[in-house]
C-alpha cells in the first residue's frame, strides 16, 4: 500500500529508504547530502563500488549501515540519472523515465528478495532529476503498489518533523 506523507524522510522508521541519484553522484544536494552527512561510509562505499564496476542507469546499489540509535538502516541508491561527462566537476543530467522505471523493477525486486517490511522514499527523479511528479508517480504505484508492505511517500519535506507514518512498531 502506497501511503503519501509529510515531514523528515530521514526520521522514518521504514526498514529501507530509497532515493535517486546519478550514476558519478557528487552527493552534494538535497537527500543525497543530507545521507551523506548522516552516514559518510556509505558515500566511500559506492564511491569504491563504482570504481570495481561503472554504474549504469537504471541500476541500483543497496547499503546498509547503523543508525544513531544502533538500529541497522538500509538505503537503496537508485540511478536514475548520468553525468554530464566525466570530468569530475560534471553535474547530474536530468532523468530519464526509462531509466526510473527500470531502477523502481530493480527495487521491487531488491524489496522482494530481501524480505524488506517497509520502505521510504521521497518524490523521485523530481528535484535534480527534474522530472514532473505526475510522470513519476505512476511508475512508483506500478512498481511498489503491489508489493503488500507499506511504501511511504514523502511527498513535502519538514526538516525535523516526524511524519505520521502509522507503520506498526
Amino acid at each position: 500500500m502506497i501511503r503519501e506523507v509529510q515531514g523528515d524522510i530521514l526520521l522514518s522508521q521504514a526498514q529501507v529508504i530509497a532515493h535517486g541519484i546519478a550514476t558519478h553522484d557528487p552527493f552534494d544536494s538535497g537527500l543525497a547530502l543530507a545521507l551523506r552527512e548522516r552516514f559518510p561510509s556509505m558515500v566511500k562505499d559506492y564511491r569504491h563500488a563504482m570504481h570495481a564496476k561503472a554504474p549504469d542507469t537504471g541500476d541500483i546499489w543497496a547499503w546498509r549501515g547503523v543508525n544513531e540509535d544502533g538500529s541497522t538502516r538500509g538505503i537503496v541508491n537508485l540511478l536514475t540519472q548520468g553525468m554530464q561527462s566525466q570530468d569530475k566537476a560534471a553535474r547530474p543530467v536530468k532523468a530519464k523515465l526509462e531509466d526510473v522505471n527500470r531502477a523502481l523493477r530493480a527495487l521491487a525486486r531488491h524489496l522482494q528478495d530481501e524480505g524488506v517490511k517497509s520502505v521510504a522514499l521521497p518524490r523521485l527523479a523530481t528535484g535534480v532529476g527534474a522530472l514532473d511528479w505526475a510522470d513519476v508517480k505512476p511508475l512508483i504505484q506500478q512498481h511498489l503498489g503491489g508489493l503488500g508492505i507499506p511504501v511511504l511517500v514523502y511527498e513535502v519535506y519538514h526538516k525535523g518533523m516526524k511524519a505520521d507514518e502509522k507503520l506498526a512498531a
